[in-house]
């Protein structure tokens, strides 16, 4: 079995944190940008998670000579018409905070009634080699906003993210139990059994291009 090498374009420490996590067990070396970013870095600019997912890896995979493996998520309030969407971590600018974002959230949904906050997290992560896509993963979970921030764990909008099944918020749970059913650990369960098979079958394994197609809106 081959070790693989994977850099992860992103900073956000959480989500690096939880990749890092969701991936032991692999024999996979992993990367942040931390560790080889030189030169200028991708901006944002999708009006689609798929399309900041998508951008970011081709642009990273570019300079580095294993795999590369970006992702883009956030929050859609239905309540809100789906935001903040792609702008979720930055959605209190021009200094935005995880703790502003949220106030934020929760001044514009002031007087809604609990039935009608109905939100979900997107995932969407696209893996990359040599400026072409290679493959793609999405998870999303449902749930609502809840009337003030519960909970310390997680990072972003966990503390008001109500998941019912577990009636708690996501940052109410444990790491385990959050990664479990949260929109990442669902795309990346998904990325997981994918590597896995590629490390079993390296060198001999060939690494497909995904079809170029128009980048889908929300769902």
């Amino acid at each position: 079995m081959t070790e693989l090498r994977l850099l992860l374009a992103t900073t956000n420490q959480g989500k690096i944190r939880e990749i890092r996590e969701a991936l032991k067990g692999l024999p996979l070396k992993v990367f942040d940008l931390r560790d080889v970013l030189r030169g200028g870095s991708y901006r944002e600019r999708g009006r689609t998670f798929l399309e900041n997912a998508r951008g970011k890896s081709l642009y990273y995979s570019r300079a580095w000579d294993g795999l590369t493996l970006a992702e883009d998520s956030g929050l859609e309030i239905e309540a809100l018409h789906g935001a903040p969407g792609v702008h979720s971590a930055r959605f209190s600018r021009p200094e935005p905070s995880d703790e502003k974002n949220i106030r934020k959230v929760l001044r514009l949904l002031r007087g809604v009634p609990r039935p009608e906050r109905k939100a979900r997290f997107v995932c969407t992560m696209v893996l990359a080699k040599d400026g072409k896509p290679v493959r793609e993963f999405r998870g999303e979970v449902r749930g609502r906003i809840g009337l003030e921030p519960r909970g310390s764990n997680g990072f972003g909008y966990d503390p008001v993210f109500y998941y019912a099944p577990k009636r708690k918020t996501f940052a109410e749970l444990p790491p385990g139990a959050k990664n479990r059913v949260s929109h990442r650990g669902r795309a990346l369960r998904k990325l997981k059994r994918y590597l896995a098979a590629a490390a079993a079958a390296a060198p001999a394994v060939r690494l497909r291009r995904v079809p170029r197609r128009a980048p889908s809106g929300r769902r």
